[in-house]
């Protein structure tokens, strides 16, 4: 991965993204955290560097990357907002900007259960979440079409509790389980610094958390 200029990290406040920002804060790699509140005093406490933007506006996305941007990673999505859910039209936008000013490099974190991942969840749950699943994989295929180097990183059921250490990637599509975020973020961060993870697909899950007994091959990072 090229250092030449700052990670961009949107959904940095919360979750999966917080987990990012305190681990690349930890390797000195220089950070630019796009949030929706100007309230952020942990990403001031690990010296990541913020701007206040809404996704769901590409103007606010477009005057947020000025600088030199070396990567992008989204984590966005979640419930809507005003209505609107950000999982795909937010992600396009910042698709979009990396486009446009020429960044190389972006991972999006999406969900096992999109793509060609549907069978690997319970029908009821896919029926659940039908529709933010759709989004997810809208998102997916315009960060495919568009040209850049991707890294898509589709987690299981994510839980609140320490890293274990045990997550893994795989590129089989029929498999899923749990995972913590903390170690869904460690597994991001390791595909950022790896050229085998360009333009790959990846479902992610704890080793020791996998539904059923499906067996699948580890991608190595």
């Amino acid at each position: 991965m090229t250092t030449s200029g700052s990670i961009f990290l949107a959904g940095a406040s919360r979750g999966v993204g917080h987990q990012i920002a305190r681990i690349l804060a930890t390797q000195n790699l220089p950070v630019l955290a796009l949030i929706r509140s100007p309230a952020a005093p942990d990403l001031q406490a690990l010296n990541v560097a913020t701007i206040v933007g809404d996704a769901l506006n590409p103007t606010d996305v477009t005057n947020a990357m000025t600088d030199r941007i070396s990567a992008i990673v989204s984590t966005i999505g979640g419930m809507p907002q005003d209505g609107q859910r950000a999982d795909f039209l937010g992600n396009k936008h910042l698709i979009d900007a990396a486009v446009k000013n020429g960044v190389d490099r972006f991972i999006l974190v999406s969900s096992i259960g999109a793509g060609d991942t549907k069978d690997a969840i319970p029908a009821t749950a896919y029926a659940a979440l039908a529709s933010v699943l759709a989004d997810k994989e809208k998102a997916e295929q315009y960060l495919i079409d568009s040209g850049l180097n991707y890294t898509i990183v589709r987690p299981g059921g994510l839980k609140s509790e320490p890293a274990t250490g045990n997550g893994v990637l795989t590129l089989d599509t029929h498999v899923a389980g749990s995972i913590c975020r903390a170690d869904v973020a460690t597994l991001v961060c390791r595909c950022l610094a790896l050229d085998a993870a360009q333009n790959q697909v990846l479902s992610a899950f704890d080793r020791n958390m996998v539904y059923g007994t499906a067996t699948y091959r580890e991608f190595m990072v």
